[in-house]
């Protein structure tokens, strides 16, 4: 059976301030419904100081969604570890760790766009040597005794309920980040699925005497379904926010590659690209139950989507194609 996710980043391209607090009450709300509703998992990124508002507090919303579920795993994907004070990153995670259940997991990412480095005074020439630091001083935290940070004695109390710590991996698509992610012992998440990069992190962990972590892979198939009784109609009325949020990841990633990176110019391109589908319930129940799509990732406030379409997205995955598929 097909598994279903939940994707929010809550940019707002055009909107008041108001408008803006709607999505993200919807956000809620919505999460609240998907726990019932047969979905897997919440997941929720981090961006800053983007002009549409791209969320930059992902552990903020990540216990606020925790806060409105008691089952429902949520995911950081990706938290930019490198950006923030790691000392005040690993109390904040603990105490969600609690909050939550152990609930909640994380997808670490060195990031790709220099403006966010220079934002928090961060060398971007650096940023790996940054990241090192800061998973280094994240699992000496978590052990709840003192460590030497900075030339000083540091202790982080509370320790999280998971031990050793919540799950952790490491996200990115070169050799570079298959070694970081086996030399601290975290989960491999590539940006593409890529048999070969999952291979080698496999056989770098295992030459460090480690046994490997999940290899967590995108999933063949596209990467943004949204389902409606009439496409057409959906396309029609909405398509512009599915571009908006396709034409501003794009700018980020010029050179690098994606699992859902669309280069379409148009709403007509988009629709024939196949990254971003619009899938009538029937349809998406077919795919699913023939093989086509095993892993259905919705993004029902997908560039600022007005909330009553991401509900009609969700009710009708919720109410029609999961209990179909059961």
């Amino acid at each position: 059976m097909a598994s279903f996710i939940v994707r929010y980043d809550l940019r707002c391209p055009a909107g008041t301030d108001s408008y803006r607090s709607e999505l993200y009450a919807a956000a809620l709300d919505q999460a609240a419904y998907c726990e019932t509703s047969g979905f897997e998992a919440i997941v929720v990124s981090e961006h800053h100081s983007v002009d549409d508002g791209y969320l930059p507090s992902p552990l903020i919303v990540a216990g606020a969604i925790a806060a409105r579920t008691t089952r429902i795993p949520v995911v950081v994907a990706a938290l930019l570890a490198a950006l923030h004070d790691p000392v005040r990153m690993a109390e904040d995670i603990a105490v969600l760790d609690h909050l939550s259940g152990g609930r909640i997991a994380y997808v670490l990412g060195l990031g790709y766009r220099p403006e966010e480095y220079s934002m928090f005074g961060r060398s971007w020439q650096r940023r790996g040597a940054l990241m090192d630091s800061a998973i280094e001083t994240m699992l000496a935290a978590w052990t709840g005794e003192p460590f030497d940070h900075d030339g000083r004695t540091v202790r982080v109390t509370p320790t999280p309920l998971s031990r050793p710590h919540p799950m952790l991996l490491y996200g990115g698509g070169s050799v570079a980040a298959v070694r970081r992610a086996a030399r601290f012992g975290l989960g491999f998440s590539p940006q593409v699925a890529d048999d070969e990069l999952a291979d080698r992190y496999r056989a770098e962990c295992r030459a460090l005497g480690r046994e490997p972590g999940p290899v967590a892979q995108p999933a063949p198939g596209p990467g943004n379904v949204f389902c409606a009784t009439d496409p057409d109609e959906f396309w029609e009325r909405y398509g512009l926010h599915l571009l908006h949020d396709a034409t501003s990841y794009r700018e980020w990633h010029t050179e690098l590659t994606s699992a859902v990176l669309d280069r379409s110019r148009s709403v007509g391109e988009m629709r024939d690209a196949g990254v971003y589908v619009v899938w009538s319930p029937e349809e998406l129940i077919e795919r699913c139950r023939n093989g086509t799509i095993g892993v259905v990732t919705t993004h029902p406030l997908c560039g600022g989507l007005p909330p009553a379409a991401g509900w009609e997205v969700l009710r009708l995955l919720g109410d029609v194609v999961i209990p179909a598929l059961g």
